[in-house]
């Protein structure tokens, strides 16, 4: 039986720093109550406590490394166990960046665990008891660079997995969002550009002279397009028009080649 409670339940992983601590912040200012998952139990304890005083929050420290299995299970149990997590947000994740032939493979396994294994086991975890319950959603936080294949790595970073598996996220969360369709609960994938956090940091980039973005702003901004019930959020993307547009070209060409028998003529012999 689920302990009766006056405030929803938020789960956010990477909820230590940037993104993730202002996705807590403001969840638990909006009325939530909240679990946060990361590797860093000190920073998470004085966010807990933050979160108690300032905004009369529960907060619930839960660490773990979600690159580890036993990690990844104890996230598991507790997204999909009592009390129910309303809203939860896949926020965790490092960026890698180096040209693919130098990655190494831990790297490259590291990658795949934290931005797509984790993504869909805790996805996986949550669903089902909110498709039960008719409401309740996910947030997975991707990346403006999971459109950037076509783009040179400069000024762009080394990307090649990274990228790749912010892709991931992005058809997952779209493919979910038709499954999901008429159960009440939402789905969102969230596309950020360079936000002012330790993220770049931590991988020795100096972004300081670059323009960015607030982790609030971007809070703000996948959390209004949550209440309109958008399927993507890219907060920095003024003309809404331009996803639309990518989005519909992408359906059509699905649609147009997957189930034809023929073989395009500039293919054949001659053509």
């Amino acid at each position: 039986m689920s302990t009766p409670r006056s405030r929803p339940l938020a789960l956010v992983t990477g909820a230590s720093s940037g993104i993730g601590t202002a996705y807590a912040e403001r969840l638990a200012r909006d009325g939530y109550d909240v679990v946060l998952v990361a590797r860093r139990r000190e920073r998470l304890e004085v966010l807990a406590q933050r979160l108690r005083v300032a905004a009369g929050a529960q907060a619930e420290v839960l660490t773990a490394d979600l690159a580890d299995a036993g990690g990844l299970a104890r996230v598991e149990t507790r997204v999909a166990g009592d009390p129910p997590v309303t809203l939860l947000v896949n926020n965790a994740g490092f960026g890698g960046y180096r040209p693919f032939v130098e990655v190494e493979p831990k790297v490259i396994d590291a990658l795949i665990d934290i931005h797509i294994r984790t993504v869909a086991r805790l996805n996986r975890a949550a669903l089902p008891g909110m498709v039960h319950r008719g409401s309740g959603g996910v947030i997975n936080v991707a990346s403006l660079l999971a459109l950037s294949g076509a783009l040179p790595p400069n000024p762009l970073p080394h990307r090649a997995v990274y990228a790749g598996a912010k892709a991931f996220m992005l058809t997952f969360t779209q493919v979910l969002a038709g499954e999901l369709a008429g159960t009440g609960v939402k789905v969102q994938v969230c596309l950020p550009g360079v936000v002012a956090t330790e993220f770049h940091t931590v991988q020795g980039m100096d972004m300081s002279k670059r323009p960015r973005m607030t982790a609030e702003d971007l809070v703000a901004g996948s959390l209004a397009s949550w209440a309109r019930g958008e399927i993507i959020c890219i907060p920095a993307l003024e003309d809404a028009s331009l996803m639309d547009r990518s989005v519909a070209a992408q359906t059509e060409v699905a649609r147009t080649a997957a189930f034809s028998p023929a073989l395009a003529s500039r293919y054949r012999s001659g053509g």
